[in-house]
């Protein structure tokens, strides 16, 4: 070969090479949706093209749909050509779930004996591929009206698949359904702290990182969070926290300098080193029953709560240190970038998409403010006479949004307000749906849906 050809080949695979790389690699695109809201609880997932419309009774844009036994507001989740998700099967024949907007605190009368199971099923066509027993028994605590005894979100890393059903344990196993280890942590009491015998069921979700579980154990008594080696199910740290019940998935973020566990709480939402649980900071005065999970994005920490007197969005830099709590009337210090008294959700994470961080609460009322300072862009109402437990989740610049009568909304990601589609299930949702290749899997009270 010629030198002038020599450079000419490769002064053409450079220019291949740069497009690739502004375009990005097939490769690339995360088609993996491994715990709550996918990777790091972000609910999002980009690189394909998403529905806007579908009809769940025509089967118009739908790919399949599988009925799921007993009751589970766990979310799927999504690993290669596979799904697992978790059930809860009472002994009564229609089990209580009552949703929408109201004030009961009463737990549900269900002493029936429950199968807490395991499934595993085929992406492309829904059919259950294994169903694994984990526990058989009268639950040890009672549930909600609204939830269910399958709240906590499976996780995997592609290796092992890990499931937590609260008071009933905590199980690993691998992907073809073998069980590897268990944990008993006794009973947790998952109550309302102002009334113990409001007893409401355990929903926070198991995080693999790194080779090691991490869980969020925020009860009555005892509250803790724990890190274990996920290949033998060995403790490798146990922190005690003083704090209420809380019912929030913990967040691993991989910084520059530090891997840090960040918790929401009531006393004590705050940071811990990831290899040795020591506390790194701190913020207490949130709302007094957390569930939203922290997210981390554009280098800050996004948190939310809202119940009792307070409903505030914290927004703190990934570098704090120490007790961060605003002091008197202060939004912001060295550590909080901005922060809001009232306006966070209740149940919902928050969903930062691009520029923009949307807050949906519980009635409907869509905020989007700017992420990085807190300017408010808009406040709409999604829906009307819908309520809203599930998160949003994002891709291909739309925002989806589904309410606990089973009407999905998809909106216009961006600082102008437009729903692009709603969409009807027919059934309850209260699971945040999942994403992965273009298609929205879809968990509802009865059935498992992928949507193209």
């Amino acid at each position: 070969m010629k030198k002038s050809q020599g450079i000419f080949i490769t002064a053409v695979l450079m220019v291949i090479c740069g497009a690739l790389l502004l375009q990005g690699f097939p490769g690339d695109k995360d088609t993996n949706w491994p715990s709550f809201r996918g990777k790091d609880a972000a609910g999002i997932a980009e690189g394909f093209a998403t529905p806007v419309s579908w009809d769940i009774e025509d089967g118009a844009n739908i790919a399949w749909k599988t009925d799921i036994p007993g009751l589970g507001h766990s979310c799927p989740i999504v690993w290669g050509d596979r799904i697992y998700l978790t059930t809860a099967v009472s002994g009564m024949e229609n089990p209580e779930l009552k949703v929408g907007l109201y004030g009961s605190i009463q737990p549900v009368e269900d002493e029936t004996e429950h199968e807490f199971r395991v499934l595993c099923m085929d992406k492309k066509t829904g059919k259950i591929l294994w169903d694994k027993l984990a526990h058989k028994g009268i639950p040890e605590v009672k549930r909600h009206p609204k939830a269910t005894h399958a709240n906590s979100t499976p996780a995997t890393d592609g290796k092992h698949l890990v499931a937590f059903f609260g008071s009933e344990g905590l199980f690993c196993y691998d992907m073809d359904g073998t069980l590897l280890w268990k944990k008993d942590f006794g009973v947790l009491e998952s109550s309302f702290f102002m009334v113990h015998d409001a007893q409401w069921g355990f929903a926070s979700s198991p995080v693999i990182f790194d080779g090691r579980v991490i869980v969020q154990v925020d009860v009555l008594k005892n509250s803790f969070l724990a890190s274990f080696d996920v290949a033998t199910g060995k403790e490798i740290w146990k922190t005690s926290r003083e704090d209420y019940p809380t019912w929030g998935t913990p967040t691993v973020y991989a910084g520059k300098d530090r891997t840090q566990i960040i918790v929401n709480g009531f006393k004590h939402t705050g940071g811990y080193d990831f290899v040795t649980g020591k506390e790194i900071w701190k913020i207490a005065g949130a709302g007094d029953i957390p569930v939203p999970t922290p997210v981390v994005a554009h280098g800050l920490v996004f948190i939310n709560s809202a119940h009792g007197p307070q409903s505030p969005i914290f927004v703190v830099r990934l570098d704090a240190e120490g007790d961060i709590s605003l002091q008197g009337t202060e939004t912001s210090n060295d550590s909080i970038v901005w922060s809001i008294r009232r306006g966070g959700s209740y149940i919902q994470t928050p969903l930062i998409y691009g520029d923009y961080l949307y807050n949906l609460r519980g009635n409907g009322a869509l905020t989007c403010f700017k992420a990085q300072t807190g300017e408010e862009i808009y406040k709409e109402q999604v829906g009307n006479m819908n309520s809203f437990s599930a998160s949003g989740v994002a891709a291909d610049g739309k925002l989806y949004f589904a309410s606990e009568q089973g009407v999905i909304f998809v909106v216009k990601a961006g600082p102008e307000f437009e729903v692009l589609g709603e969409n009807d299930m027919k059934d309850i949702c209260m699971a945040t749906p999942a994403i992965s290749e273009g298609f929205l899997f879809v968990r509802t009270h009865h059935f498992l849906a992928a949507i193209k």
